[in-house]
């Protein structure tokens, strides 16, 4: 359904595409929902609903106006004007059709307690997510606090520390929407957060959780220290716990005369030392965490809530700052003024800067060790200028450790009494990587295991390692990284970043729009891995994806099976106008980089092959020394008959073995019960990876794999080397270690 023009979307109605028209969040609400996770029911007051709101109001013009003179690193200008943008959003009257839409929403969802929440369309990305920057208000009740609530959240797009981020990355103002998710509440017994992957070390066998009583704003907030455990991500068996004392937990207000929803209430003394959640709970939300790392094919920081035996999701997004290496430091050998918890690795030196409130942040100089009780978002700016961050309470999923890990600063938090303790301008040293403090200015005794690792993210291998990835975002970030360049560059991302079909866009004449989007996503791969190549999959949308493009329910049928259905190849070759404006795209970028090549994804016969082959071609883009032509191999047919596809001539085949594997197996990926028999390491999956590299290394082709496989299996990964593979494409958070495996694998074969 089209819901750009929508003010209310249920989460049922929403994927992860739909950040266009209702933000990160809701779009992680969304995408759960229909995964079957458990997430409480909401619905979504969209980024369309905003907009008309700024527009009837007539309030753009004003703000601008109000920004006009800021300069973002004076804070108490920053928070001056931000006060006074706020203010004019909420004394804008929302029009009475949008209070009615809302408040019939409230009514649909049963009214009662709801949490509301802010979505922008530019936060819970990879590397483009400061925690904490807008609102959200839990226990909302009546029809009119929801739409109050609703218009607060807006207000909050303009917090100063959101200001000050959107000017820090470059985001108009004004091209940053904000959707509103409204949810039942949950009255968390207890609640917490949780990584798919140590967040300190970015040890992906490892899955750690923080739990605390009460809701979970306590934690994230970093007003209470959490108990953490850490599980083993294979067999789901816990390697440690650390139990925390909670002295006070936040929830539900039962003070009618206070005005404020939420309170901090006392916990009985016999219950405060104790484990927040037993062991089966612990697997049982490790357990959700792996699925949820699995369908979103990448590692997830999630919120989870407790209440009675149910176990909720109410919030997920990509995990930032991946290190490409999870080896451990070594510690330093001195003794310790401060021990807490590694919230963010390195080590680092400088003067104390104790700050007690976000008022005096403009106190924290460039090499400053900034010092406080905890974080809140409206320190970020100082956090920028720190060389390290320490505070008195605070898990590692607490904000002040969060922003440290995306900024690349140490961090130790949780070190109890920090701002008694330590005193202003003297020197400390700050040891990230095992929470611990030492004063004066030490050095990490350089042994020969970490000369090991420091060498170890300059391996080179024989065998290309490429990376997945799909935002534009990253492209600057993961460039930076020991990678060869991009094995597969999704282009769905970018085409629901547009929000429109294709097709729909050609019919009303902006073909031309729709090219220069594309471009505008591809040049930005291009340009960062330049010359390292980039290869960019086309489109492979089904038609359910395709549907929820505005327009998309002119041009796509209803299938009972878009995974079977009209998708890849089959489209190019049927709808050649709509494909001709990628191929514009992709020869625009061309005439700036030449690194770009290109891929056919799903290509069920070789005459879809030979076809789509021939319209590149007559469209200027013929094979040649600096343009490589690839194609997908990751349906059955693609085995059976490969050297009949090698010979229409193209350069390199890509294994997509997550398809390959459901189609071999006719397993359906998504399915949680099947999922321990979707296994790529299935001898008739394993057979089939076998003859696809081997075949294309008799005939000259080069190979690829770009499916999850060898970031999940080293074994396999050791089998594809000694194939012959050409390369190994994937996600982002394993360059590093696959990187090694390969190394080890090369090793072992020249010893042979």
């Amino acid at each position: 359904m089209q819901k750009s023009n929508k003010n209310i979307a249920w989460f049922k109605e929403v994927t992860k595409d739909d950040i266009p028209s209702v933000g990160g969040k809701g779009a992680n609400l969304g995408e759960m929902t229909r995964a079957n996770i458990p997430v409480p029911p909401g619905f979504i007051v969209t980024v369309n609903a905003y907009n008309g709101f700024l527009k009837k109001a007539n309030i753009t013009a004003k703000i601008r106006t109000l920004l006009k003179p800021l300069d973002p690193n004076k804070s108490k200008q920053l928070q001056q004007i931000a006060s006074e943008i706020k203010k004019v959003i909420m004394e804008s009257s929302i029009s009475p059709e949008l209070a009615s839409e809302i408040k019939q929403a409230y009514k649909e969802l049963g009214l009662g307690l709801v949490a509301v929440r802010s979505s922008a369309t530019a936060e819970d990305l990879p590397e483009a997510s400061f925690a904490g920057q807008q609102s959200t208000y839990l226990n909302i009740q009546g029809e009119d606090a929801v739409v109050e609530a609703v218009q607060k959240c807006w207000a909050s797009l303009f917090e100063s520390r959101a200001i000050y981020y959107r000017i820090q990355h470059g985001f108009d103002h004004f091209k940053v929407g904000i959707a509103v998710p409204v949810q039942r509440m949950i009255p968390s017994q207890t609640s917490g957060v949780m990584f798919t992957i140590e967040p300190v070390t970015s040890d992906s066998e490892k899955i750690i959780i923080e739990a605390i009583y009460g809701l979970g704003e306590g934690l994230v907030s970093g007003e209470v220290t959490p108990d953490l455990y850490i599980v083993n991500k294979k067999d789901f068996s816990i390697i440690s716990k650390m139990i925390s004392q909670q002295k006070h937990q936040l929830s539900l207000n039962s003070d009618v005369a206070n005005k404020d929803n939420n309170a901090w209430h006392p916990i009985p003394v016999q219950a405060q030392e104790k484990q927040k959640i037993s062991d089966d709970d612990i697997i049982r939300i490790a357990r959700l965490g792996q699925h949820l790392e699995e369908h979103y094919q990448f590692p997830q920081d999630v919120e989870w809530a407790k209440t009675g035996d149910d176990i909720y999701i109410v919030q997920t997004r990509p995990v930032t700052a991946i290190k490409e290496t999870a080896e451990e430091e070594p510690e330093i050998e001195a003794t310790a003024i401060l021990v807490g918890v590694s919230a963010s690795p390195g080590l680092a030196s400088g003067p104390v800067k104790i700050i007690h409130d976000a008022s005096e942040i403009d106190r924290v100089l460039d090499g400053d060790i900034l010092v406080a009780d905890m974080t809140t978002p409206d320190f970020v700016p100082a956090m920028k200028r720190a060389a390290a961050i320490v505070t008195d309470r605070g898990g590692r999923t607490a904000h002040a450790a969060i922003v440290s890990r995306e900024l690349g600063i140490p961090c130790v938090v949780g070190a109890d009494k920090a701002t008694t303790k330590l005193s202003n301008k003297k020197i400390i040293t700050v040891d990230g990587s095992h929470g611990k403090v030492y004063k004066g200015k030490v050095a990490r005794r350089i042994t020969t295991t970490l000369m090991t690792n420091i060498l170890k993210e300059s391996i080179a291998t024989k065998t290309k390692v490429y990376v997945n990835l799909a935002q534009p975002e990253l492209a600057d970030r993961i460039a930076a990284r020991n990678v060869d360049g991009v094995g597969l560059l999704r282009a769905e991302f970018m085409v629901a970043q547009i929000g429109e079909h294709p097709s729909y866009m050609l019919k009303e004449n902006r073909g031309d729009e729709f090219i220069d989007k594309l471009y505008t996503g591809l040049v930005t791969f291009a340009k960062a891995f330049n010359p390292r190549p980039v290869v960019y999959r086309t489109t492979d949308f089904k038609t359910n994806e395709y549907r929820e493009l505005i327009g998309g329910q002119e041009f796509e049928e209803v299938e009972e099976n878009p995974m079977l259905g009209y998708r890849g190849a089959s489209r190019y070759i049927t709808d050649i106008a709509t494909f001709k404006l990628e191929i514009e795209a992709i020869k625009k970028v061309r005439k700036e980089y030449k690194n770009l090549w290109v891929m056919i994804p799903f290509v069920r016969t070789v005459a879809e092959l030979r076809q789509t082959k021939e319209i590149l071609e007559a469209e200027g883009l013929k094979r040649s020394d600096d343009f490589k032509l690839w194609m997908m191999v990751e349906v059955p047919s693609n085995i059976f008959i490969l050297e009949k596809f090698l010979e229409v001539g193209i350069d390199g085949i890509s294994i997509g073995s997550n398809d390959l594997t459901q189609l071999t197996l006719g397993i359906d990926r998504d399915s949680a019960r099947l999922a321990t028999t979707f296994d790529e390491r299935n001898e008739a999956v394993v057979t089939a990876l076998e003859r696809a590299i081997k075949v294309s290394k008799s005939m000259g082709v080069t190979s690829s794999i770009c499916g999850q496989a060898p970031s999940d299996y080293p074994e396999l990964t050791e089998q594809l080397v000694s194939w012959g593979i050409t390369s190994v494409s994937v996600n982002p958070d394993v360059i590093g270690s696959v990187r090694a495996i390969i190394a080890k694998a090369e090793a072992k074969l020249k010893t042979k």
